[in-house]
């Protein structure tokens, strides 16, 4: 009886032992897939406005941040906002990011950024497509911004651009520019124009707009006072290119653009930036705070290496020359001209 009562007690610690054993071991798994979902990482992307240049630095945005080991779906989650170029929109998605307290926004264009930073000062964020972060007064220095901000700049040497159209130009007395009168990067980008122009010896007449329904009758009124277009990275001209390349070409203006989609709507050429590799530089700085830094420890930077495009369609219905030495280096583009 002693035998099978002892017995009976060992059979009854072992079952016990099993079960609580179990019990803890399920815990442990019940930890593992939290922590496992604690380890996702929630990035809104807020994107001012669609088009195609905006477009090229969100996927390169998200190829970046793939390449750094970061994958939408697998360890974090991506949320995709665009303001359709109204800057209350992007104050309320901003704002909705914050609330929601995402691990990381991106902003992309100076409004859009300028949102996010009014609504957290805590989330870090990390812009692309701004022309001067210290000028829209996210950032106090490029190097170290201060902030909860870093990102890549789009700002492009305009005396570079002024040296291509004098090339392709020689006779040009005057250079138009259009640009968003409210948009901080398309200010700046019009005062430094101004200032290059002056050195080349070139008048400049201003074309402003407020949004994309006035570009046609501001610019039509103003293409008979210009030798040549000048289109900085400008997000409201950028979204109304097919009519700007359009309204030129049937005035035989030649458009000088900041970036290389103007020039495949009919614009003349551009020397400017690769806005998939400025988005994907970007991406790489969101994995550098994704994995501890905090963003003033990260430079914000912009891209060297410029990028020559010419249409050559255009070109020829323009009657204009390219040299070869501008030739042999360009992206050549047909298309937009008819």
């Amino acid at each position: 009886m002693v035998g099978k009562r002892k017995l009976a007690i060992l059979l009854c610690t072992v079952l016990v032992g099993g079960i609580l054993g179990g019990c803890g071991n399920g815990g442990a798994d019940s930890n593992k897939g939290s922590n496992a979902s604690a380890q996702v990482k929630n990035i809104g992307i807020l994107q001012l406005v669609q088009h195609d240049a905006l477009d090229a630095a969100n996927k390169g945005f998200v190829d970046g941040l793939k390449e750094k080991g970061f994958e939408d779906g697998k360890n974090i989650k991506i949320e995709q906002q665009n303001a359709q170029g109204d800057q209350g929109n992007a104050q309320t998605i901003a704002k909705q990011f914050a609330d929601s307290k995402k691990d990381l926004i991106f902003a992309i264009a100076t409004p859009a950024v300028q949102a996010a930073y009014n609504s957290t000062k805590d989330i870090p964020i990390v812009f692309t497509a701004v022309t001067d972060p210290v000028k829209a007064e996210v950032a106090k220095d490029w190097k170290s911004s201060g902030t909860n901000v870093t990102g890549t700049s789009d700002k492009v040497p305009v005396d570079k651009q002024i040296e291509l159209l004098k090339k392709l130009i020689p006779n040009a007395k005057t250079v138009g520019v259009i640009y968003n009168t409210s948009e901080t990067n398309s200010v700046i980008q019009v005062d430094e124009l101004k200032a290059a122009a002056e050195k080349a010896g070139l008048k400049v007449k201003e074309v402003g707009v407020t949004n994309v329904n006035e570009i046609n009758q501001n610019l039509s009124n103003a293409l008979g006072e210009m030798d040549v277009l000048y289109t900085p990275t400008d997000n409201t001209v950028a979204s109304g290119y097919s009519l700007v390349g359009k309204l030129c070409l049937d005035k035989k203006v030649p458009i000088i653009g900041a970036e290389e989609a103007i020039v495949s709507k009919g614009g003349l050429a551009s020397i400017g930036i690769d806005y998939y590799k400025l988005g994907k530089e970007a991406g790489a700085k969101a994995a550098d705070v994704l994995n501890g830094k905090k963003p003033s420890e990260v430079e914000i930077t912009t891209l060297s290496d410029m990028a020559f495009t010419i249409n050559t369609d255009t070109a020829k219905k323009l009657n204009v020359t390219i040299p070869k030495e501008i030739e042999d280096k360009a992206k050549k583009v047909t298309g937009g001209a008819e």
